[in-house]
């Protein structure tokens, strides 16, 4: 199985877009009432980020999927995922495409003001991922002074390595020598594995399926930035639909199966935090 990329969201083109949907705030929220009547939870995702949400054969299948099959059960409903592209997945689910988005959408102060957001399901801290000759020079943040870094376009680790950026400067460094952004991760990787770029920023749950997949090729450094987690986004005002999942979510938690479905798809136990991060 191949390493596929964790996206996340254009913050520019998305935070531009959103406050231009009409009616956001007066929108009436979606009842647990009418998706027990539908039959169906929809859940927006981009399928392309292993072991989350990604295509097996045709079919999209991943941690992401068996958790939402707990989630739905009590409801009597299923879960629908609908592929989505990620860059448009938040004015998507306000065009009601679908009920929630749940593809490891981590916590940001932009997100946390346009979505609704429950509790973590998800560990979303950031990390760096290096070519394992590098793995004695590169141990900390000082050691990207004069370094070349790889960032997919709107996600957290381009908004983390402007804070690196001005970390390096005001303790006395050179800072980066560039920063390289790319489209989707796994283009990043390859300019890694090319020697073109020196590491790439992405989560430490995704990166962790990258050396799973490629043995001895790369290592990882982490504390490249504070915890972060994911958690699964709704509308606004969906706020019934919100407080029936963070019930469920930390149902799961108290019987220990989330947990067993992580060691299953990751190999390893999360932390996950009881409450959203406090971003500012």
């Amino acid at each position: 199985m191949s390493t596929l990329s964790r996206r996340q969201l254009l913050a520019a083109g998305a935070a531009s877009a959103l406050p231009l949907l009409p009616g956001l705030a007066w929108a009436a929220g979606t009842t647990l009432a009418q998706i027990k009547a539908s039959g169906e939870l929809r859940i927006g995702c981009e399928a392309a980020y292993v072991p989350f949400t990604y295509r097996l054969d045709g079919k999209i299948v991943g941690y992401d999927v068996e958790l939402a099959d707990l989630l739905c059960k009590p409801l009597g409903v299923k879960p629908n995922f609908i592929d989505t592209a990620w860059a448009g997945v938040i004015p998507s689910l306000y065009a009601k495409k679908f009920d929630v988005v749940m593809s490891s959408m981590s916590y940001t102060k932009e997100r946390l003001e346009r979505v609704g957001f429950t509790v973590p399901y998800a560990e979303a801290s950031q990390a760096l991922l290096i070519r394992a000759a590098d793995a004695d020079k590169i141990k900390t943040t000082a050691d990207l002074n004069g370094r070349t870094l790889a960032v997919k376009l709107g996600s957290p680790g381009q908004i983390l390595q402007e804070k690196i950026a001005a970390s390096l400067k005001s303790a006395g460094g050179s800072g980066f020598k560039e920063v390289r952004t790319f489209d989707d991760h796994p283009s990043a990787y390859v300019a890694l594995a090319q020697g073109r770029v020196d590491g790439v920023l992405n989560t430490l749950a995704t990166l962790a399926m990258v050396l799973k997949d490629a043995p001895g090729k790369y290592a990882i450094v982490k504390g490249m930035g504070g915890d972060n987690w994911a958690g699964i986004a709704a509308r606004k005002e969906d706020t019934e639909l919100i407080a029936y999942l963070d019930t469920q979510l930390a149902a799961l938690k108290a019987n220990g199966a989330i947990y067993q479905l992580q060691e299953k798809w990751f190999g390893f136990r999360m932390h996950l935090a009881d409450t959203i991060p406090a971003l500012g």
